[in-house]
C-alpha cells in the first residue's frame, strides 16, 4: 500500500472552528483554541488528526488515528479534541465509509489522552468505546461513568483480543499496568494487521528535524524559544522555527538538558525590564534559559537520525520499574509484521521494522548486545542529559512515592 503523504487545508479565518471549551480539566497551551490537520496516510485507509499541545510553550502534537473497517464504518484510536472543525473532518469521512463504530482509549494514566473521550463519544452515539483496563483518576478514584465514558457504550479491552468485535482486523497487546504507587502505567499497542501499521500512544517516539506542520500553524511558541536573550527580537523565519523545535524537544525530554544554563532569578528580572515584550503572552519579558554554544549538538544527539526510542521520562521514571513485563510486552509487539509505526506524539508515520522497535527497549536489558534480533550500533541517550531526571527519581524514592526501579535483565 502506497503512503500518501498528502495534507487537508482548513478555514484559519474562522476561529470558532478551532474552539475547544472543555480545556479546563487540563489548563495547558493553546487552551480553548485548538487546530487540526487531518492527513491522509494510506488512501481511503488510515488518517491521522494532530492538534498541539504544551506548557510554557514547549508544544508537541498529539494525535488521533481514524482507520477505515473492512465492512464499512470507522476505528477510531486515542481521539482529540473534538472541535467543530475536528468533527467536520471526521464527518466527512462518516460521508465516504460509514459510521464510527469503535472508540478506543489506549491508556489509564496520559489525562491528555483520556479527558477528550467521554465529549468526542457523544458526537458518535452508535459507536462502542474500548477502554484499556484499570483506569484510575487523581485525586480521587472515580468510576469511568463520573469520567465523563458513557456507561451503556464503554467497555474494557480483554487480555485476550480475539474477545472483541474487531479481532478480524487488529490485534493488540496491553502494556502494564506498571504500579509507580502513585498511580498505574499502562498502554495498549493496537496492529492494523491488513496495512501492516502500528498504533502507539506514548512508549515510542522519533523526533523530525524540522517542526511538524501542526506546530507551524502558529510560530510564536517556536520563535519564543529560538530566542537566545530576553531583549533579542526574533524574525519570523524557517531557520528559526527549527531552531525553537529543536530546543523544545530538548525540554519535552530532558526538562534540563545539560546544554541548558538557567541564571538567578536575580538576573532573569533584571534582564526582563530591557524585554521588548512585556506582555502576559511572553510571559512578562521573563527568559529564564541561557543555551550553550554546543546545544544543537545535544539535540542530534537525541534525535539519532530519527531513530526510534523510549522517551527519557519512560527510562527513568516508569518502565524501568517493570522490565521483565515491559520486554514481554515489547516481544510480542515486535513478533508483528508491521512496516510502519503512528505514535500519538512527534513524528508520524514512521517507515520501520519490528528489530527497530524492539531495540529501543535495549535500555532494559544487561547485554543488549547478545540479544541477536537486536541492531548493532549504540542505542544509548547521552547520560550527561539524564541529570534532572535522576534527580526527580531519587527524591520520589526517597520519600516512598514511587518504588524503587528493578535490575535489568
Amino acid at each position: 500500500m502506497k503512503v500518501q503523504d498528502t495534507q487537508d487545508t482548513f478555514d484559519a479565518s474562522n476561529s470558532k472552528d478551532f474552539s475547544w471549551r472543555f480545556w479546563f480539566p487540563v489548563p495547558i497551551y493553546p487552551f480553548g483554541r485548538r487546530r487540526t490537520i487531518r492527513r491522509e496516510i494510506i488512501r481511503d485507509t488510515i488518517w491521522t488528526f494532530d492538534q498541539l499541545q504544551g506548557i510554557f510553550y514547549v508544544v508537541v502534537p498529539i494525535r488521533m488515528t481514524v482507520i477505515k473497517l473492512e465492512a464499512g464504518g470507522l476505528l477510531v484510536y486515542a481521539p482529540v479534541a473534538p472541535t467543530p472543525e475536528c468533527l467536520r473532518l471526521v464527518n466527512e469521512l462518516v460521508a465516504q465509509h460509514g459510521d464510527v463504530k469503535y472508540i478506543i482509549l489506549p491508556t489509564i494514566s496520559g489525562l491528555e489522552h483520556k479527558v477528550f473521550v467521554g465529549p468526542f463519544s457523544r458526537h458518535f452515539p452508535q459507536a462502542q468505546i474500548f477502554i484499556a483496563p484499570n483506569q484510575w483518576s487523581f485525586p480521587i478514584n472515580l468510576p469511568v461513568t463520573w469520567l465523563g465514558l458513557p456507561g451503556k457504550r464503554t467497555h474494557i479491552l480483554p487480555d485476550d483480543s480475539s474477545q472483541t468485535p474487531f479481532v478480524s482486523e487488529f490485534d493488540y497487546a496491553i502494556l502494564g499496568p506498571i504500579n509507580l504507587k502513585a498511580g498505574l502505567f499502562e498502554e495498549v499497542a493496537f496492529f492494523h494487521k491488513s496495512s501492516g501499521t502500528l498504533l502507539l500512544t506514548d512508549s515510542i517516539v522519533s523526533i523530525p528535524e524540522n517542526p511538524p506542520p501542526i506546530i507551524q500553524l502558529e510560530s510564536y511558541p517556536l520563535l519564543f524559544h529560538a530566542k537566545d536573550r530576553t531583549e533579542e527580537i526574533v524574525e519570523d523565519n524557517q531557520e528559526n522555527r527549527d531552531k525553537g523545535w529543536k530546543r523544545i524537544c530538548l525540554f519535552v525530554m530532558y526538562f534540563q538538558p545539560s546544554v541548558l544554563d538557567v541564571p538567578s532569578w536575580s538576573e532573569v528580572f533584571i534582564k526582563a525590564l530591557k524585554a521588548p515584550d512585556k506582555s502576559n503572552k511572553a510571559y512578562f519579558g521573563l527568559y529564564p534559559f541561557k543555551w550553550q554554544d554546543n546545544w544543537e549538538s545535544c539535540f542530534d544527539a537525541l534525535r539519532g537520525n530519527g531513530r526510534l526510542f523510549v522517551a527519557p521520562i519512560l527510562q527513568i521514571l516508569i518502565l524501568n520499574r517493570a522490565p521483565i513485563e515491559t520486554l514481554n510486552w515489547a516481544d510480542k509487539v515486535a513478533s508483528w509484521n508491521f512496516q510502519r509505526m503512528i505514535p500519538c506524539h512527534f513524528d508520524s508515520p514512521i517507515e520501520t521494522q519490528p528489530d527497530e522497535f524492539r531495540q529501543a527497549f535495549s535500555f532494559l536489558e544487561k547485554n543488549p548486545s547478545l540479544n541477536p534480533r537486536l541492531l548493532k550500533g549504540g542505542y544509548p541517550l547521552p547520560t550527561q542529559d539524564f541529570k534532572i531526571l535522576k534527580g526527580i527519581d531519587n527524591l520520589l524514592n526517597k520519600f516512598n512515592i514511587v518504588p524503587p526501579p528493578k535490575e535489568k535483565i
